[in-house]
């Protein structure tokens, strides 16, 4: 069941093509352009709530469309709006097609300093023709947690035990924009990813 989230809805980095948030009684939809969230400046809608101090987040992505391979949507917890800010970033893919150290649908990507470059944390086993970490939409979960300086990403499929993609130690602020971040990874087009059974300890 969804937790009273009231997460607000903006676009950073000024991409081409608007997003939106709409809430609806058991999650929310996000409408995103942009052109990606990686490299040193970042385009995407960002439905979020600022939140001090440690926290698990977990969600439940129903469904995501593509318009390109590098669609993304997950958890970000980002120190501003700015389109450089540094961040944390547990997303998915909209399918599990091989991508670059990639052969699943997960993957943890971050920026340390502001402007610099963004890093990923990819699957320990990217060459398996069955990923440890597939996406299987509508039961498709994604998990951050922080404790500290230390952020855990985990995902699962249905009803399947969490299982621990990634940990990476980060010094972000205390206070953080925490949230759903949803990238097209295309100039001209948007798309929706539809998050349900939002909770967070």
């Amino acid at each position: 069941m969804m937790q009273d989230f009231a997460l607000i809805g903006t676009d950073v980095g000024n991409p081409a093509r608007q997003g939106s948030t709409k809430k609806y009684p058991d999650g929310y939809l996000v409408t995103a352009g942009g052109t990606d969230i990686w490299g040193t400046s970042d385009q995407f809608h960002f439905a979020y709530t600022t939140h001090t101090g440690d926290f698990d987040f977990t969600v439940r992505l129903e469904s995501l469309s593509s318009a390109d391979l590098y669609t993304k949507a997950g958890i970000m917890a980002r120190e501003t709006l700015d389109a450089g800010s540094p961040h944390i970033y547990h997303m998915v893919f909209p399918d599990n097609s091989a991508r670059n150290k990639n052969n699943g649908g997960y993957e943890l990507q971050f920026r340390v300093k502001p402007d610099g470059d963004s890093a990923a944390v990819y699957p320990s086993d990217y060459t398996s023709e069955t990923p440890e970490f597939p996406v299987f939409f509508p039961e498709t979960w994604i998990r951050l947690k922080r404790t500290g300086n230390n952020f855990e990403a985990f995902g699962r499929a249905g009803e399947e035990q969490w299982k621990l993609f990634a940990s990476q130690h980060l010094e972000l602020n205390a206070s953080l924009e925490l949230g759903l971040a949803v990238t097209a990874h295309h100039p001209d087009e948007t798309v929706l990813a539809f998050f349900k059974d939002l909770h967070m300890e």
